[in-house]
């Protein structure tokens, strides 16, 4: 790798990195025009990318087919599967990490958890296996845009799920896990330190003197939290992807 790639951009030593859901795209939606001219336009100035839990596929369906030319970095799955300009750079995974028998546990603890809990809907995909990660979601990924949002207004006086969390801290103390509430009905579940600073050992070699990172869930907890308060990134909270362009388009004269 050399940093010599990005010598053509106006400042070649400076990253900016993004949250997908919430801060450029809307949950679970697609990215707007608005956005993706911003970002084209940032990129000539500064190196871009994105860092986000779910896997390529879903990242594909909101950020658009090209992506991985569009970024200067792609970090599906917080950084486990990675991309530099276009090029996919070495990957890990969980089951290999935690084993079988261990696993075998945790999902048997999950689904009985899910059978119990009293809710007003359910719908599909409750447990989804990825390669960095389990997801865990109480209604099921399946739900529509309309029951997500039910389901997070119900989640906030009901706190489903940060009960569930505790309930997986309790029954496995020692397996060296972290859980991390995203996005409007699920929870991340992954080896500790596999949170979303995970992707930056992937930008170290380029030598970047000042990296940027944009996220919504930014508050202890959320999935955002672990980079935003890295001591080797500048954070940015915000609250929506028309936040994010409007602090970007001040900060660097866009």
């Amino acid at each position: 790798m050399s940093s010599a790639d990005f010598a053509h951009k106006e400042r070649p030593d400076t990253l900016v990195l993004f949250d997908v859901d919430g801060t450029l795209t809307p949950a679970r939606l697609c990215i707007s025009d608005e956005v993706k001219d911003t970002l084209a336009k940032l990129r000539k100035k500064v190196c871009i990318g994105f860092v986000g839990g779910s896997d390529l596929s879903k990242q594909l369906e909101q950020l658009g087919p090209n992506v991985l030319n569009e970024f200067d970095y792609s970090f599906s799955e917080n950084g486990l599967t990675a991309y530099r300009l276009g090029k996919q750079l070495a990957s890990q995974s969980f089951i290999n990490w935690i084993g079988e028998e261990k696993y075998n546990k945790l999902a048997v603890f999950i689904l009985r958890y899910l059978a119990d809990m009293e809710l007003p809907k359910r719908r599909g995909t409750f447990l989804e296996f990825r390669n960095g990660m389990i997801n865990v979601s109480p209604i099921g990924r399946n739900a529509s845009t309309k029951e997500r949002n039910e389901f997070e207004a119900f989640d906030k006086v009901h706190k489903v799920r940060a009960k569930f969390v505790e309930a997986l801290k309790k029954e496995f103390p020692d397996y060296g896990l972290t859980y991390s509430i995203g996005g409007q009905i699920s929870f991340d579940v992954f080896p500790t330190g596999w949170d979303k600073t995970y992707c930056l050992q992937h930008v170290a070699d380029d030598g970047f003197k000042e990296i940027h990172f944009f996220g919504d869930k930014t508050f202890e907890g959320g999935n955002d939290y672990e980079i935003y308060v890295d001591d080797r990134t500048v954070g940015h909270s915000v609250q929506s992807p028309d936040d994010t362009v409007r602090i970007l388009t001040e900060l660097f004269d866009l």
